[in-house]
């Protein structure tokens, strides 16, 4: 620290200070932070003054930035500043806030997840949404969904949770040990299926949908082993806004939930964009028919979609390689789809 010039005191002459003075490695004095560990106990409560600064290492600061460079603000995707502990796990989101530096928007946690949505924090504007986006919000659509809504896709082909699970599995071996994003993942049917395989490294359950991500919650406090997992977040934002750095994610899922995008070409665009190169997509959904499908129940199908975009197995493969993805696989039961591509 510099000391102004008194006029009570003469300058020493012959010596030197160096601004910044080296210290060898076996030096006796003590390190900034074992003199505040000494003086300072961990059990102690500290309370701010304003006659004291403390400002973080620059080091700290950027550990915290690479822990959260993934979370990125969906109005300009500039990756978010974190306050609070760091990790993407239920307990450090809950008590953290987030602020972009660009849009200088912030970002906060809500019954246990975080909003990323673009209208989240607004007071008078209301975005209404299709008919089926807001059907998933219900609170009674939320509670039935693993309570025999999702059950009764089996008549459709659907093969059933967990052989679904095994199959998309099958499709992740290229990325395990990354960074798992479940998108549009309703009360984390799939997502915690993901993060007590031990398998990845992050999941993100991520829904637009506040009363589906509550179910999610109530679902993870019945299970310990979920409940103290430090790799399960819970994110509210638009599948077509995603709120990721560009290239930051591995995988990402998407079960039985293609039909209900009201656009799914933007939504596999956001997609395409914030999986690394050679990250996966799979995603599930129901097809509107089939190459063996009586041509009258095809016409019946395109006349009674019942509000979903249900999409032909031609148009899904259309719909990922326009969007850059490569390897396209799909794996078809009656009209349940399974499919998957990979970013190059």
């Amino acid at each position: 620290m510099a000391m102004a010039a008194s006029p009570l005191l003469h300058p020493i002459p012959k010596l030197e200070f160096r601004k910044y003075p080296f210290l060898p490695l076996n030096s006796q004095f003590p390190s900034r932070l074992h003199f505040l560990r000494r003086h300072f106990p961990s059990s102690s409560t500290i309370r701010a003054s304003s006659t004291v600064l403390m400002e973080p290492d620059v080091s700290t600061q950027q550990d915290q930035a690479k822990e959260v460079e993934i979370v990125a603000c969906p109005v300009c995707y500039e990756p978010l500043i974190r306050k609070g502990p760091s990790g993407l796990n239920l307990s450090a989101i809950y008590r953290s806030g987030f602020k972009c530096t660009r849009c200088n928007k912030s970002y906060s946690s809500k019954d246990m997840f975080l909003d990323l949505t673009v209208t989240a924090g607004l007071k008078d504007y209301t975005e209404v949404q299709p008919a089926r986006t807001e059907l998933f919000r219900s609170p009674l659509v939320s509670f039935l969904y693993e309570r025999g809504w999702r059950q009764s896709f089996n008549r459709s082909g659907f093969p059933g949770r967990d052989e679904e699970f095994k199959m998309a599995q099958e499709y992740f071996k290229p990325v395990e040990g990354g960074i798992l994003v479940d998108v549009s993942c309703g009360s984390g049917l799939f997502s915690r299926k993901f993060a007590k395989s031990g398998i990845y490294s992050g999941v993100i359950a991520l829904d637009f949908s506040e009363n589906m991500l509550r179910q999610c919650y109530n679902f993870i406090k019945q299970d310990e082993t979920l409940l103290t997992n430090s790799n399960l977040a819970l994110v509210r934002a638009d599948v077509s806004r995603l709120p990721f750095s560009s290239g930051s994610v591995d995988a990402v899922h998407a079960g039985a939930a293609l039909h209900c995008w009201p656009s799914p070409t933007n939504a596999i665009a956001e997609i395409t964009r914030i999986l690394k190169s050679g990250g996966v997509f799979v995603g599930s959904t129901f097809l509107r028919y089939t190459s063996s499908t009586p041509l009258i129940i095809r016409l019946l199908r395109e006349r009674t979609s019942q509000g979903y975009g249900y999409l032909t197995e031609e148009e899904i493969e259309d719909l990922c390689t326009s969007c850059g993805l490569t390897n396209y696989s799909r794996k078809i039961q009656q009209s349940f789809i399974m499919f998957s591509a990979q970013k190059p």
